[in-house]
């Protein structure tokens, strides 16, 4: 039986480009970027190339890139580290409903030291407005942070808007970037952003690798000691060859996002349309709002998502629930309770996310796999009422 992947938003394959550069760092030149002779500064001027390309993807300059071990590291660094560093000037920070696990359990344990964190709900389709987070802001409120892309439905927050709202009050303005990177451009400049967290493995690069950007002249609190790596900001020796492979798969997200996007729209598009057609009782997520290009969030009525999800994958179709993080939950999305969609809806609901080699074969024949499976599970269960 052949598989079809359509959870791209959970991890993508290494792309060829990718492996091809850490290969070299695996092997012959392996040495420790911190030193001093040939073989550490060789891997030195690796880390520095790659930081140059991030910074290129994001619209920063390279001292502006710190490495980390992933999105989630990123998150934490930059919302408790900054906190942190800004606590002299104020205890509160801004957030909302939607965010992934990453930056909601660091608002929590922001709030175990002593932090006040405002939470803001989303609008019906899945937005957070300017209106919204300027209503949440205080005299002491030192730090906003707020997803980019969501990972769940797709939508895309005001990002732009908000960021101008922090920046004519000075306030930090931290955006997890992690599900937008590579689906549409991202400009640390024009969103008026403090922190932008990235990681490779949703983009084609590498697991182990993700980037924070801090703009210059900001500091915050590290999180980990024991070492001057990344200018003091993160201590740890760098992970060289998913650093490598992380700079290359950012060099191959701008040859290629202007020409993926389109298509993957298309393709998305196209999947929601042959689903709502031939499936009754489907609400799509994020009605409304602007998407990225290659997330659909369903919910099927009747049909409970874990069960349809397992159902899927017998048939050889891999999609998820939402969140990788947050596999096996019984609870439903807390991303669609927050947009005011029922429990039950929310239970019944599955992400497809397609990507570079999603084909339209592939999508052809989900049409043909996805039906039946809904319906014979919608038979079983006592609660549907066709």
């Amino acid at each position: 039986m052949s598989r079809i992947y359509l959870d791209y938003n959970a991890s993508t394959p290494c792309c060829a480009e990718a492996l091809d550069a850490m290969l070299p760092y695996f092997r012959e030149r392996y040495g420790n970027a911190s030193s001093v002779h040939g073989f550490g500064q060789e891997a030195k001027g690796a880390i520095e190339e790659s930081r140059a390309k991030v910074a290129a993807f994001l619209n920063a300059s390279p001292g502006e890139i710190v490495f980390t071990s992933g999105g989630t590291e990123s998150d934490n660094m930059g919302v408790i580290g900054a906190a942190r560093a800004l606590a002299e000037k104020g205890r509160h920070v801004v957030t909302s409903d939607i965010e992934h696990d990453a930056v909601r359990q660091s608002c929590d344990a922001l709030e175990r030291e002593g932090f006040t964190v405002t939470r803001v709900a989303p609008e019906g389709n899945g937005r957070v407005y300017p209106d919204a987070v300027a209503a949440a802001l205080r005299p002491d409120t030192v730090l906003v942070t707020v997803i980019a892309a969501n990972n769940e439905t797709g939508v895309i927050q005001p990002t732009a808007e908000i960021g101008a709202l922090c920046a004519a009050r000075g306030i930090a303005f931290h955006v997890d970037a992690v599900q937008a990177a590579a689906k549409y451009p991202i400009d640390v400049k024009a969103w008026n952003t403090t922190l932008v967290s990235i990681t490779a493995h949703k983009f084609y690069g590498p697991k182990g690798a993700g980037a924070l950007y801090m703009r210059r002249g900001f500091r915050l609190a590290p999180l980990s000691h024991g070492g001057e790596h990344e200018r003091g900001r993160r201590a740890g020796t760098e992970n060289v060859p998913a650093i490598v492979g992380l700079g290359r798969a950012c060099e191959v997200a701008q040859e290629e996002m202007k020409t993926t996007a389109p298509r993957l729209t298309k393709l998305r598009d196209r999947l929601e349309a042959g689903l709502m057609a031939a499936i009754p009782q489907i609400v799509r997520h994020g009605e409304g709002a602007p998407r990225v290009c290659n997330t659909s969030h369903l919910s099927f009525h009747g049909a409970e998502g874990e069960h349809l999800i397992l159902s899927l994958d017998m048939k050889g179709v891999a999609v998820s629930a939402g969140s990788a993080c947050k596999a096996g939950s019984a609870h439903p999305s807390h991303v669609l309770l927050a947009m005011g969609v029922p429990a039950t809806v929310a239970q019944s609901a599955v992400r497809f996310s397609l990507g570079r080699f999603t084909t339209d074969a592939e999508i052809d024949r989900v049409l043909e796999i996805v039906p039946p499976v809904v319906e014979k599970i919608r038979a079983g269960s006592p609660t549907f009422a066709a």
